[in-house]
């Protein structure tokens, strides 16, 4: 998940420190690709899916704007996760390209309804999310192993090749190919586990 500092600060996006600049980034890193791959898969062309996304970002980012410390809504990293999963469920489903203001009512009523988890669309965006996490882990795991670690991994365990051809073609023992795998596998559960433990501890921001 993406580290969010909670703060009780409710202008996060106007703060001018470099940590909340980077946790923003970090959450239009991990929402965008969920939002354009749903958007594909509800039938939007590349466009279409492409705005949206914009219109999701801008409307989450308008919304932050008038967030305020509330202990029924939740910290402010669950706030947001809500805020852009109902934006992207209820643009996908009415499949109109709409733009909210944070005082509009009818975007107060999204901010605090809660979504159907047994919706089509709502359990898509989960697997997505879920996704785009777990790439994200990978994708910083894969820069701290060695190369012939992470292809033993992915061989074995993503493309389900047996260990004596993965061993094979790496040049390497059959034990080394499943330590290989076990190692990786662990890194990526740790990963995944800090991302998500790291919007519980990060830090807050003073006003």
């Amino acid at each position: 998940m993406v580290s969010f500092p909670d703060t009780r600060d409710s202008l996060i996006l106007k703060i001018a420190d470099a940590e909340n600049a980077r946790a923003w980034e970090e959450f239009t890193r991990l929402y965008q690709p969920v939002v354009y791959r749903l958007a594909r898969r509800r039938g939007f062309q590349d466009a279409d899916a492409e705005e949206l996304v914009q219109e999701v970002m801008l409307a989450v980012a308008r919304a932050v704007e008038g967030w305020v410390p509330d202990p029924v809504r939740g910290k402010f990293r669950v706030w947001m996760h809500r805020i852009a999963r109902n934006l992207m469920i209820n643009f996908l489903t009415r499949r109109k390209h709409q733009v909210w203001g944070t005082g509009d009512s009818g975007m107060q009523r999204l901010l605090e309804a809660e979504c159907d988890p047994g919706s089509a669309v709502s359990q898509m965006f989960e697997v997505e999310y879920h996704r785009e996490m777990l790439r994200c882990a990978a994708e910083r795991v894969r820069g701290d192993v060695k190369d012939n670690t992470w292809q033993a991994f992915w061989l074995s365990a993503i493309e389900d090749l047996p260990a004596l051809e993965v061993a094979r073609r790496l040049g390497m023992t059959i034990g080394s190919v499943y330590i290989a795998r076990s190692r990786v596998m662990a890194r990526l559960r740790d990963e995944v586990r800090r991302m998500q433990e790291s919007q519980e501890t990060a830090a807050e921001v003073q006003p």
